[in-house]
């Protein structure tokens, strides 16, 4: 359960952060309408109404590779000496 609700929070906070960065544009283009609805002996009965529409555009993320020289550091292991040794062992 909470795995679910801490997924769904995340959701939210991507969904915030792309409207709040304009990834994301969210316009309404249709208001809603609740439908009519009339009660007679023989039940009920809804007519029209209407759910909103709503324009969405999202941004695009283009992923490419290009070539780079870089320079990568040297690693040198140098072993002690038994000189070095011999005064670590005497020092303890």
């Amino acid at each position: 359960m909470r795995a679910v609700l801490f997924i769904l929070i995340i959701g939210v906070l991507v969904l915030l952060a792309g409207v709040a960065t304009g990834f994301i544009n969210i316009d309404q283009i249709r208001g809603a309408k609740a439908p009519e609805i009339s009660a007679t002996y023989n039940g009920i009965q809804a007519k029209g109404g209407h759910a909103p529409a709503f324009d969405v555009q999202t941004g695009s993320v283009e992923v490419g590779t290009k070539t780079a020289n870089v320079t990568v550091p040297e690693l040198k292991v140098v072993p002690p000496t038994n000189q070095a040794a011999q005064n670590v062992a005497n020092a303890q």
